[in-house]
């Protein structure tokens, strides 16, 4: 979790984006409106320490051990992004964004992997996803990907 001077920097990181933001998109979003973030990882200390990182940047995070419990519950209309582990048992995240795809969602998504590989990467990026992550990453990158894909959700652009 940030604290102290990291977290007012952190805050500031994310009250910049948001600004940028607007100044793209005037007038297309609520400034009462907090974006909502799905969390998807196996790994339950990886849930935990994104929830903890985006709760205290002021996000409303939902966590899922599997995709298909992310399926199975009501948040994917709600979504403003998804961070998704890439492996995982049963569905993997880059098969969840394919499935999502093909439904006709393009809810933005942050892949992360403890596993790299150059192919599933490249299919990811291909699919649309905002970045992709190796753990362990540092937050910054990983708020950076989440501000270009707020940015994505909302209709600006994600450079």
């Amino acid at each position: 979790m940030i604290s102290g001077p990291d977290r007012e920097s952190a805050l500031w990181r994310w009250t910049m984006s948001r600004e940028q933001v607007l100044r793209l998109c005037p007038g297309s979003i609520d400034l009462t409106t907090v974006p909502v973030i799905s969390v998807i990882d196996d790994d339950e200390s990886m849930r935990t320490a994104i929830y903890n990182l985006l709760r205290s940047l002021g996000y409303i995070v939902h966590v899922f051990s599997s995709a298909e419990a992310f399926l199975q519950s009501a948040q994917l209309p709600n979504t403003w992004c998804v961070i998704a582990d890439v492996r995982m048992p049963g569905m993997s995240g880059i098969e969840l964004q394919s499935r999502l795809r093909s439904e006709g969602s393009r809810v933005p998504f942050v892949f992360i992997t403890a596993v790299p590989e150059e192919s599933v990467r490249a299919r990811a990026l291909e699919d649309g996803a905002i970045c992709f992550l190796t753990k362990p990453f540092d937050e910054d990158s990983l708020i950076a990907g989440l501000g270009k894909a707020l940015a994505r959700h909302i209709g600006g652009t994600t450079n």
